[in-house]
């Protein structure tokens, strides 16, 4: 048994190695691509290591295209939805896991309802909202829908809610004079804390890769997002065959990301465990 235990474990870890390799293997290659000339793109046989390495289509990229403009405004959609989105979906999640209230499962169910509507049906009619508002080309239709919650991030907290919030903690705060606001705020908040990083980490990376939103309502280049000006460098700022220099914007965009994933990559795997065993 414990031969046969041992060449399982390698195949799995072969495997996995593998498969790392597949993955990890367009990664490289953008990362190869980025650093060479123009002229060495398509050599054959296909060099990985560049030679000569150079670093001029990083700053190529740079100048000729406002990406520092496409980082903050997309920065600033992160910050803003995250930091009252999260908080509004963890008080939704609250009062659903938590309280009693006529209606409770019909308002959940109905919201739940909400996620089998594709996008592509409310595009139009929240377009021409948003043009009636004025906000068009403005951050302000990426921003305020996240204001008020995602069902998605509610669902996941209220499942980790109803099996990791004692009532009794709850009604042991009633006593003690703390009214809801303040309950929610001193002992669902830091118990929820694992949740709550694992949808921040997650919320990043849908925010931050977001192209159709930013696509539909921004149209001036100094306000696009970091996703629409790198798809737009190939028309206003870059040679269509300079694939050096798109590659070199494209991990430019991805940076953050990478940073993100690396230090937050523990929160999903939790992330996963809560929205399996919690409920």
């Amino acid at each position: 048994m414990a031969r046969e235990r041992t060449i399982m474990n390698v195949l799995n870890y072969a495997l996995l190695i593998a498969g790392s390799f597949v993955m990890l293997g367009p990664l490289a290659w953008t990362v190869s691509t980025s650093l060479k000339l123009q002229q060495h793109v398509f050599d054959i046989p296909p060099k990985w290591i560049p030679d000569p390495l150079t670093w001029a289509n990083y700053i190529d990229v740079w100048t000729k295209a406002p990406l520092l403009h496409g980082f903050m405004n997309s920065g600033i959609i992160v910050v803003t939805v995250l930091s009252v989105g999260l908080f509004v979906s963890a008080m939704a999640a609250y009062a659903f896991s938590k309280f009693e209230f006529p209606f409770k499962n019909a308002i959940f169910m109905s919201l739940l309802g909400t996620m089998m509507i594709p996008y592509s049906v409310v595009m139009i009619p929240q377009y021409i909202g948003f043009s009636e508002l004025g906000w068009v080309d403005t951050l302000l239709p990426l921003i305020v829908p996240g204001l008020f919650g995602n069902i998605v991030t509610i669902f996941f907290f209220r499942q980790f809610m109803q099996g990791s919030i004692p009532s009794d903690l709850i009604d042991a705060a009633k006593i003690d004079g703390a009214g809801y606001f303040r309950t929610f705020v001193t002992v669902a908040l830091p118990i929820a804390k694992p949740a709550i990083a694992a949808q921040a980490a997650l919320g990043f990376m849908g925010i931050w890769n977001d192209f159709l939103g930013p696509l539909i309502y921004l149209h001036t280049p100094e306000k696009q997002t970091i996703q629409v000006l790198i798809a737009s460098m190939q028309s206003n700022y870059i040679s269509t065959s300079n694939y050096p220099s798109m590659m070199a914007a494209s991990l430019i965009a991805l940076l953050p990301v990478l940073i993100v994933f690396f230090f937050a990559q523990r929160y999903f795997i939790e992330s996963m465990a809560i929205s399996g065993i919690k409920g």
